[in-house]
C-alpha cells in the first residue's frame, strides 16, 4: 500500500484532523488518499504528493462544528479553510489557490486527470470511499488492507446524517443533490462495509 507523505506540511495537516475530526472521518480523509494516490499511479499519472495529501486530510473539516459555515457549501468553506491552513505553512497564493480548487472541485462534476489530476484524485478516492463507485477496480486486497489499517466505524451512517444536516440548512448544495437521490442508500451499501 501507498505510503503517506511525511514532511512539516503533511505533519501539520495530519495533527489538524486528527484534532477537529472524529476518528471515522479522519479515517475517511486517509482512505480518500490512499484510493486517490493508488489509482494514479495505477494509471501512470505523476501529482503533487504533499498537495494532494493535505487537501485529502482538510477536504471534510468544514463539516465538523468548529468549520460548519450556515451560508457556505462546506467544500467552498473547506477551501477556505485549507487556504488560510496553507497561508499558516507560508505557502504561495498559487499553490493556496490549488488546494482550496481540489477541496471545492471534488464535489462537482468529473474533472479530467489530463487537466487536473489532483482534483480528479480526490473525486476518485472520495467517490470510492464514501457510496462505493468504483471500488470494485481496486485490488481486493488492496482494499481489505485499507479497512483493516483505517477502519470504518461506522462511517456511512456518520456520513449520510451529516450531508444530510447540511441539505437541510443549505437546500441548494451539491449535498443536497446527492440527498435527493439514492446516494444514501449506496454510501450504507458500499462494498468497504462487506469487506
Amino acid at each position: 500500500m501507498t505510503q503517506l507523505p511525511e514532511g512539516h506540511a503533511a505533519e501539520a495537516a495530519r495533527l489538524v484532523c486528527t484534532e477537529y475530526a472524529d476518528t471515522a472521518l479522519y479515517h475517511h480523509s486517509v482512505r480518500s488518499y490512499l484510493f486517490g494516490a493508488a489509482w494514479a499511479e495505477a494509471a501512470g499519472f505523476e501529482f503533487d504528493r504533499e498537495l494532494f495529501f493535505v487537501s485529502a486530510m482538510l477536504h471534510d473539516l468544514a463539516l465538523t462544528a468548529p468549520f460548519d459555515s450556515h451560508t457556505l457549501a462546506f467544500e467552498e468553506a473547506g477551501g477556505h479553510l485549507a487556504r488560510v491552513f496553507t497561508a499558516g505553512l507560508g505557502w504561495p497564493a498559487r499553490r493556496r489557490d490549488r488546494v482550496a480548487e481540489l477541496i471545492v472541485l471534488h464535489m462537482r462534476d468529473d474533472v479530467s486527470p489530463q487537466v487536473d489530476v489532483e482534483s480528479r484524485m480526490l473525486q476518485v478516492g472520495t467517490s470510492a470511499d464514501v457510496s462505493g463507485t468504483g471500488v470494485e477496480s481496486f485490488d481486493p486486497a488492496f482494499r481489505e488492507a485499507l479497512v483493516r489499517d483505517y477502519p470504518r466505524l461506522g462511517f456511512a451512517d456518520a456520513f449520510v446524517r451529516l450531508f444530510q444536516d447540511q441539505a437541510v440548512r443549505k437546500p441548494g448544495c451539491a449535498a443536497a443533490e446527492l440527498v435527493v437521490g439514492d446516494w444514501a442508500q449506496r454510501t450504507r451499501s458500499n462494498p468497504l462495509d462487506r469487506d
